[in-house]
This record gives structure tokens, sequence and C-alpha cells, in this order.
């Protein structure tokens, strides 16, 4: 049976997949800094009623504070992300911007052994050395 994790990752996957191919044929005319734009008004269009009916809202501001600077800190970070995704596709062809937006995942790695205290085995970081080595390959031009 497959981790209950793995399979909302491998669904995560799929979807961040469809995001680089809807977003490259968007955004064709249309400025990358209004096209996040309007793709964050719409994820809060659709993600606040989603929510809300399934019973998840809470007031925000009786979140502790700790939890509301990380996310907020969290929420910049995506922004600066889609800001930069969004550009980045403009410019280049989504076949190579998505496998270099993925060298997050080395980032991830390395930021949670650094912040977070966890650790890694050298199996793991050989898959991240490949992972890294394998977003130049497709990055570099022949």
């Amino acid at each position: 049976m497959v981790s209950q994790w793995l399979f909302w990752a491998l669904l995560s996957a799929c979807f961040a997949a469809l995001t680089a191919i809807f977003a490259k044929i968007g955004i064709q005319g249309v400025d990358s800094d209004f096209a996040t734009l309007i793709r964050t008004v719409l994820i809060t269009l659709v993600l606040a009623p989603f929510v809300w009916l399934a019973g998840k809202w809470s007031n925000p501001f009786t979140l502790p504070g700790r939890s509301l600077v990380f996310l907020s800190l969290s929420a910049l970070a995506t922004g600066g992300s889609w800001i930069c995704y969004f550009r980045a596709l403009q410019l280049g062809e989504a076949s190579k911007v998505a496998p270099v937006d993925k060298l997050s995942l080395v980032l991830v790695a390395v930021f949670a052994c650094l912040f977070l205290g966890e650790r890694l085995n050298a199996r793991e970081w050989l898959g991240l050395a490949l992972v890294a080595v394998g977003v130049l390959v497709l990055a570099i031009k022949r």
C-alpha cells in the first residue's frame, strides 16, 4: 500500500506538471506579473469556499503568533517563486524551466538540514546530487 504522504506528493507533482503546461500556454501575450496576479486571485476564489465548506475555517487571528509569522513568510516566498516562475516560463521553454524550478527539491533538503535539524543518509544525498546533475543536464544548452 502506498503511504498517504507519497500519494499526495505524487498527486502534487502531477498538478505541478500541469501548472507548467497550462501557464506556458496561458501567458502567451500576457505580462507574467499580471498572470501571476490572476492565478493568485483564482486560487483564493477556489480555496476559500473549499476550506469553508469542508468545515476547516477558523479565525486566523487566533493562530499563534509564530504560526502567523512563518505562514506569512511562506506566502511571501510562494509569491516570489510564482513571479519568478512565470517570468522564466515566459522567457524560456517549459521543458527547461520546470526542471530547474525543481532544483528546489535539493534546496529543501539542504535547508531542512540547516534549519530544521533533519539528517539525510549517504543514499539520500546521492539521490539529491543526481537530481542536481539532472537539472544541469536539462538546463545547459547544447
